[in-house]
């Protein structure tokens, strides 16, 4: 099972995502993205970290190539979050042409290895803004992504200040 999860943020995606893992019995991975860079990122990561303490999973961070992780087979995976992916290959990862197809392979294979994949996303562009070309490019790559894992997800969930809304298949 595939669920995408997309909204604003602080809109309650992490909550939602976790919510679906809880009752998934089995061995369950974090699968964190942020790349440790700027002067809050380690205080974020460890706030993450902390906030996760309790709840069972298996936290790996991996800013990139979320494909090559080793994960046993039937696991559940929460991957947080598909924004910061795509900026640490944009940006960080060796100047790769089309990230939106790279990440977009990485997920489908991550969904053949799991029993549960539960995907957070962000909603980028819709403010109607007109930014840089740089921005630019970052926020066709996302929704291209969003709209590639879409396409084979069963479920597709938009988290509006903290209500969950179905686009594609139900809610869990």
């Amino acid at each position: 099972m595939i669920t995408l999860i997309t909204g604003g943020t602080k809109y309650g995606k992490s909550e939602y995502a976790e919510k679906i893992l809880e009752r998934f019995i089995g061995p369950k991975y974090y699968i964190a993205t942020m790349n440790p860079v700027g002067d809050d990122a380690d205080e974020i990561i460890a706030r993450h970290r902390e906030a996760r303490k309790n709840k069972s999973y298996i936290t790996m961070e991996c800013p990139r190539d979320v494909d090559k992780l080793d994960l046993p087979i039937g696991c559940g995976i929460l991957l947080e979050c598909i924004g910061n992916l795509c900026a640490n290959e944009m940006y960080i990862g060796g100047n790769v042409l089309k990230p939106s197809d790279k990440i977009i392979r990485n997920i489908r294979s991550l969904g053949e290895t799991a029993s549960e994949l539960v995907i957070v996303t962000n909603e980028v562009g819709c403010d109607g803004n007109n930014y840089s070309m740089d921005l630019m490019a970052y926020v066709s790559e996302i929704a291209a992504i969003n709209s590639g894992i879409a396409e084979f997800a069963d479920n597709v969930v938009e988290c509006v200040y903290g209500i969950p809304i179905a686009l594609k298949g139900k809610l869990i």
